[in-house]
């Protein structure tokens, strides 16, 4: 997976296309990130005690790793992650203007 947490990425695909956020949590076993408050979906949570009322709550979902794009940090727009050799380190680059990420 090409995606590390707190990248800055754009939606391509989905209910919250084009919207951009920052990666939270990363799951490279499922191929999934989650988005800072994107993909949110309401939880009603029960009541723990007695004579307490239930809530309902927005939470963040896993999105697919496929839906999204790093953003370029020359352009601001969406791009591919590649890898580049730069003394001894392999860094990673935004492909469309080859800066490092």
């Amino acid at each position: 997976m090409k995606l590390k947490k707190g990248d800055s990425i754009i939606i391509v695909t989905g209910k919250d296309k084009g919207k951009k956020g920052k990666i939270v949590h990363v799951f490279p076993k499922e191929n999934k990130v989650i988005v800072e408050g994107l993909n949110m979906v309401k939880k009603h949570q029960r009541p723990r005690k007695s004579g307490e009322k239930g809530t309902i709550k927005d939470i963040e979902m896993p999105i697919n790793a496929s839906n999204v794009m790093i953003i370029d940090p020359k352009t601001g727009k969406a791009s591919r992650v590649g890898k580049k050799e730069v003394g001894d380190k392999m860094v990673r680059v935004a492909r469309k203007s080859s800066q490092e990420i």
